[in-house]
């Protein structure tokens, strides 16, 4: 019986792209060796042994791509990862090398520019070669090609809403060409096999909230004669996420809904911010404490520091320094400090409003209890009174309090007399929590230093 429609492996199918690009890549490692070798040595005639090592270092680049995930699918990711990814496998590749030619003994056999022009060249060469294919995509999904179709199932959330905002997906190499309402009847189910027999699309992108997660599996029967990819994009509503990720753990893969992002080596890397900018500040600030301390002691009877226990990372309780801003009183429970407060000494006063009161703190960031930039630590009274008005609230312990934050930066510093300025600050803060680096902690650092010692909120 000869049938009518043949299958016809397209060019794709046929010759697979990650192991065209994989033997790119190769040939670009061979080639930055040669030219290398060149720049070195002025001719191209390469000795066994540089041939050697250059068909090793193409194999570990090679390696490290596909352990990476560089040879995997590229869609729906952005330029930025990409190159990003690449960086870090490329790095990882030279590492490789380096340690095989150190416990080999044969480091000094070879040419240490060859070596480092060959890397320098041959990474330049793999980004440009991504970027290069990026536009070519970009281009071509442009034209309408290359797009995978997909069917979006909206039960009317934000993340439906998101993806059918009217902003082209062309470039992450998707195209929505139907939204369908989501509904909870049985015929709703034959409707959905209907949209995806009448357009044959690629995906179906099931926006769902988490309380229609048993949907799931009806959804899943009902296209079980079907090979469309099935997506479940959750809606989660006012939930709030924290540092969300997949993460393989104990054999299984989990969904982090309200998890640090400070962990690991980026846990090493704020601790060595804390150390050495701490450290250094507070060398230059000890002649400062030293005269705080001296008027401190004479305006006022009492002693010098103020300590006071604040919840720390984890729900961890903490004594936390500041410079003695207040007379000597005692009261029942803790009431926050406010404007034209009679308890404010007239030196407290100028300290609260410059937040040179808050200097000893970096004794506690040298202790390993705070850190330079983070959620400012409130009263234990003050978390007890906020932790059951204010959504989410305790999510900004997750990480160590900090001397300023976000929020101090952002104008949310001083008294939070209103439940409405106590959201706003813990908004801030969790958004810090959610989206923390190196690079975010010294734009803080920097904005404090030009901006946040004197503030109109201060008192």
């Amino acid at each position: 019986m000869q049938l009518k429609h043949r299958y016809q492996p397209t060019f794709a199918e046929r010759y697979p792209v990650p192991l065209v690009i994989a033997l790119v890549d190769i040939l670009i490692v061979m080639s930055a060796g040669l030219l290398a070798f060149d720049y070195r040595f002025q001719h191209l005639n390469m000795p066994g042994k540089y041939n050697t090592a250059t068909t090793l270092a193409a194999i570990s680049v090679v390696l490290c791509f596909a352990l990476g995930g560089v040879y995997g699918s590229q869609r729906g990711k952005t330029l930025w990862r990409q190159l990003g990814t690449l960086t870090i496998c490329w790095l990882a590749a030279a590492g490789s090398l380096m340690s095989l030619a150190f416990f080999l003994k044969v480091s000094e056999d070879y040419s240490r520019i060859w070596f480092s022009t060959m890397l320098l060249m041959g990474g330049g060469l793999c980004l440009l070669l991504r970027f290069f294919v990026y536009l070519v995509l970009r281009r071509i999904r442009g034209l309408g090609r290359n797009l995978k179709t997909v069917l979006l199932v909206d039960s009317g959330g934000q993340s439906a809403g998101q993806l059918n905002s009217g902003q082209s997906l062309d470039e992450e190499g998707f195209r929505i060409c139907e939204v369908l309402p989501f509904r909870c009847d049985n015929d709703w189910l034959q409707d959905l096999v209907g949209v995806v027999n009448k357009l044959g699309v690629h995906e179906v992108w099931l926006c769902l909230p988490l309380s229609e997660g048993g949907r799931i599996a009806e959804i899943m029967y009902a296209l079980r004669h079907h090979t469309v990819a099935v997506r479940f994009i959750p809606e989660w509503g006012d939930i709030r996420l924290l540092n969300h990720k997949v993460t393989h753990i104990a054999g299984l893969y989990s969904l982090d809904l309200s998890c640090t992002p400070i962990d690991g080596f980026a846990q090493f890397v704020k601790r060595g911010e804390d150390l050495i900018i701490g450290g250094l500040i507070s060398l230059l600030i000890l002649p400062v404490c030293l005269v705080i301390a001296c008027a401190v002691r004479i305006t006022s009877p009492g002693p010098v520091l103020f300590k006071q226990y604040r919840t720390g990372i984890n729900g961890k309780v903490f004594k936390v320094y500041k410079f003695r801003s207040m007379v000597v009183h005692a009261e029942s429970g803790v009431t926050q400090a406010c404007r034209n407060d009679v308890r404010v000494t007239k030196i407290g006063a100028f300290l609260r409003r410059t937040s040179l009161d808050e200097l000893p703190q970096f004794f506690n960031v040298l202790q390993g209890r705070m850190s330079i930039v983070g959620p400012r630590p409130h009263a234990l009274a003050h978390n007890e009174h906020y932790k059951d008005l204010v959504e989410s609230y305790m999510q900004r312990h997750k990480v160590k309090p900090g001397i300023t934050g976000w929020a101090q930066v952002s104008g949310f510093r001083g008294e939070t007399d209103t439940l409405e300025k106590m959201q706003q600050r813990v908004e801030y803060d969790l958004w810090y929590v959610d989206n923390w680096s190196l690079w975010l902690d010294i734009k803080i650092i920097f904005l404090t230093a030009y901006k946040g010692f004197v503030h109109q909120n201060a008192f």
